[in-house]
């Protein structure tokens, strides 16, 4: 992969505001696929490619970034899809999250409720059927505990904003009883109303990220499988 100012020069200096249109086109439907590719039942996540696709999704989201700039630069007018217009909404919100529900689990394993409570502390605890375990989290090296800025960060860094509100592997062609189901509820404190995504065995290409920051090992859970 190329750096941003390199991309600009290359593919959109001196373009025309209708060129640079087609190359944000471009650019998004690039990045749908590799998101599509990696939340496929079939994708293997073992599978090595350089660079990776979560790399590939990185720059593609930069060179994004730098398109949209072209285009206002070349007298463009950019109007957001609804999709973005949703994601514009929640990115806006995000510093006002007071708390966040997240829940995992099985009809037959039982499902493991976990909760983080973003006041000026951060609380986080986690819930089996009726017994409650109160959890320590550490940021993504280990070497820091997580405050309410720095969770808050990294959950930028997930860009959940692009998420599905819900995820099926009907998508894909797929139809699985029983298995996994998720649920996400995220709380603001600032009126905004509640954000919530859900999932039926199908997944976000970045939710082992997701689980990570409450301190869930989902190679642990591969290897036990």
């Amino acid at each position: 992969m190329i750096s941003p100012e390199l991309y600009y020069e290359e593919y959109l200096e001196g373009k025309t505001k209708e060129q640079i249109m087609t190359t944000i086109r471009g650019i998004k439907m690039e990045i749908g696929r590799l998101k599509n590719t990696i939340e496929d039942p079939d994708y293997d996540i073992s599978s090595h490619m350089y660079p990776s696709l979560h790399t590939q999704i990185y720059w593609n989201r930069k060179y994004l970034e730098k398109a949209k700039l072209g285009y206002l630069e070349a007298g463009g007018i950019y109007k957001l899809s609804k999709a973005e217009e949703k994601a514009a909404d929640f990115d806006m919100n995000i510093d006002s999250i007071c708390e966040i529900n997240f829940s995992i689990g099985g009809f037959f394993g039982g499902y493991h409720k976990y909760v983080v409570e973003l006041s000026d502390d951060l609380n986080a605890y986690k819930k089996l059927w009726e017994d409650k375990e109160k959890l320590v989290l550490w940021n993504s090296d280990k070497k820091e505990l997580f405050t309410k800025v720095s969770f808050i960060d990294e959950l930028k860094n997930l860009h959940m904003e692009e998420w599905r509100r819900k995820y099926s592997t009907k998508r894909f062609g797929y139809m699985v009883c029983d298995g996994i189901q998720w649920d996400i509820k995220i709380e603001f404190n600032n009126g905004h109303k509640d954000v919530q995504f859900y999932g039926d065995n199908s997944y976000p290409y970045n939710f082992d990220k997701f689980q990570s920051l409450f301190g869930i090992d989902y190679t642990e859970d591969n290897q036990d499988e």
